[in-house]
């Protein structure tokens, strides 16, 4: 298992912090710094949640510095819809 301290600031952009759905229900309208929110997004694979190493890295928040010790995956997005 990849976690934050294991990765370089450089390869922030490949991976994010893999969320349970309670986990994501509980991030919801929830500040990680201050005027900073947390915004979980579902990746490509249905009901996987996800935010991101920036969000881990840089919460202040007391209640959720336990997102500091998720685990990560590299960040596959959720495909766009066709446009009609």
């Amino acid at each position: 298992m990849i976690t934050l301290k294991d990765i370089k600031r450089a390869q922030w952009d490949l991976y994010v912090g893999l969320l349970t759905i309670e986990q994501k229900d509980s991030l919801l309208i929830q500040w990680y710094a201050p005027d900073s929110f947390f915004n979980p997004v579902e990746t490509a694979i249905e009901n996987q949640w996800v935010i991101s190493v920036e969000e881990m890295a840089n919460c202040t928040n007391e209640e959720f510095m336990w997102v500091k010790d998720l685990p990560l995956i590299i960040y596959e997005p959720k495909p766009s819809p066709p446009i009609n």
